[in-house]
């Protein structure tokens, strides 16, 4: 999940690649003004339901305008530097942290770094000062001196980027403040990592790899579900060839949020569910793509190459808002055009396939699906079980727990790591503080962030061009024919 920090100002980008792009990143160009509070939801609830009427009403009419643009956008424009690919981070003995968004995650995952030798959190940023005063008083808590406190205006984080001691700032706010929060920490000479989805739109995408390129800062996309138990396991088994050739993977964010997305004071705004009367795609692919990504080698030997995407109609948002909202509740002036299940089908470039699902709109257990299969058989999550020959010859599912070997060094180091999801919030922070302080490669790059963000603009003008098959770009520029490491890695010596 993402914070709930207030959004800041659209900031003056790189002029876009080529003028196709604006169908790709057209959403709502007037929607900061407005939003954010109660007065300002109720009339952006007005302006952006009468965007997404229009954009329904004419779907089939502009589904060639939607294709011929996605594909102009696609097309790599020319290197403005050198790759990042196998770039490592420099050596140091202690990594410095600057914090954007204390919010619901912010607060949550500070804990995870002050928990770590060898990092300190040298500033704190919120629109609300109390959240960043709260996240201060954590880090004096812990030992270290009182942090840096940015809670000016919706300007401030570019001034905690301005500092020189920090090293890596951390960007945990609502979805569209990412872009130019990483586009700043980047200008200003730092690392970044990132809460998914990275960017909205296909050409802020292609601006963070070539801002990552031009100033040799990496731009993470901290996907922790790529951390998790079960996905670092199947990661070594799959290296491993016990799946045989890899055929076919599938991954999922479907999580009712229902509640959660009417509560004003969990996602405040309340932002996110805002995004349901602006896109109809994915709008979360990240925690499903990266993991599949990351069995099936994609930009270190496979890359994904067209993605197709179907949707259900808007339901479930407005059946919620009939049965729980009061009249007069600012929602009732939202048009919502999200659909309610996405299902979108990659393709790569050796003939695999990838399902993509999102649903976070209608009654559904948690599953990210995380399936994976080849020509030795087949591992499918939530719940766990696996099929593999010659062991499995009976059509009987078997039981994962026997394959508890091939878990990563990470996880049998860290057997009952702290923080939430599981322990996979603590291992991904660990190993990228580790990666810092010992001056490795990253597991995943900017080139990892862009391709697993890429469905969520794509997928929506997919749907608007009735399933229509569109181009994933090639952010790696053709790197991705290098076989290279990712996140099968090996334990470090300290």
């Amino acid at each position: 999940m993402n914070d709930d920090a207030r959004p800041a100002p659209e900031p003056q980008g790189i002029p876009p690649h080529s003028g196709a792009a604006d169908e790709v990143n057209r959403q709502d160009p007037s929607r900061r003004s407005v939003l954010w509070t109660t007065a300002g939801v109720a009339g952006a609830g007005l302006g952006l339901g009468a965007l997404g009427a229009g954009t329904a009403s004419a779907a089939g009419a502009r589904a060639p305008e939607a294709v011929t643009a996605a594909e102009a956008v696609a097309a790599a424009p020319p290197r403005q530097g050198r790759t990042m690919a196998g770039v490592p981070f420099e050596r140091r003995s202690t990594v410095r942290v600057g914090i954007i968004g204390l919010g619901n995650r912010g607060d949550s995952m500070i804990d995870l770094f002050l928990a770590l030798p060898g990092v300190q959190v040298k500033a704190v940023c919120d629109t609300v000062r109390d959240k960043a005063e709260k996240a201060a008083k954590k880090v004096t808590a812990a030992g270290q001196p009182a942090p840096a406190i940015y809670a000016k205006d919706e300007h401030d984080y570019e001034n905690l980027c301005k500092r020189g001691d920090i090293d890596f700032v951390y960007v945990v706010t609502p979805w569209e403040l990412h872009f130019p929060m990483a586009k700043t920490a980047m200008l200003n000479g730092k690392h970044v990592g990132v809460e998914c989805p990275i960017a909205m739109r296909l050409e802020e995408l292609w601006q963070l790899v070539d801002l990552s390129e031009r100033t040799r800062r990496h731009c993470m996309q901290l996907e922790n579900c790529c951390y998790g138990k079960n996905e670092m396991r199947v990661l070594r088994m799959a290296h491993a060839g016990l799946f045989g050739e890899l055929q076919h993977g599938a991954g999922a964010y479907n999580h009712d949020l229902r509640e959660l997305m009417f509560d004003p004071d969990y996602y405040e705004g309340p932002w996110r569910r805002l995004w349901h009367t602006r896109l109809r795609g994915d709008l979360y692919p990240n925690h499903g793509f990266g993991p599949v990504a990351n069995y099936m080698d994609v930009n270190r030997g496979d890359r994904v190459v067209s993605i197709s995407s179907v949707g259900t109609t808007p339901l479930g948002l407005a059946a919620y808002r009939e049965e729980h909202m009061p009249p007069g509740d600012p929602s009732w002036k939202e048009s919502y055009i999200g659909a309610d299940r996405t299902i979108s089908l990659v393709q790569t470039a050796k003939g695999r396939v990838i399902r993509l699902e999102h649903d976070v709109s209608s009654p559904h257990p948690y599953s990210r699906i995380n399936s994976l299969g080849g020509t030795k058989g087949v591992f499918e999550d939530y719940p766990e079980r696996i099929y593999l020959e010659p062991t499995n010859t009976n059509h009987q599912w078997d039981d994962f727990k026997k394959y508890a070997e091939w878990d990563h060094w990470l996880w049998k180091e860290h057997a009952n790591p702290p923080g939430g999801h599981g322990g996979m919030d603590y291992i991904m922070v660990f190993r990228l503080m580790q990666c810092m302080r010992l001056g490795l490669v990253p597991d995943f790059d900017v080139y990892d962030a862009a391709v697993w963000t890429a469905p969520v603009p794509l997928s929506h003008l997919s749907i608007k061009a009735k399933g229509a098959p569109l181009q994933i770009p090639d952010f790696t520029r053709g790197e991705w024919k290098k076989t290279r490491s990712g996140m099968d890695s090996e334990k470090p010596a300290e």
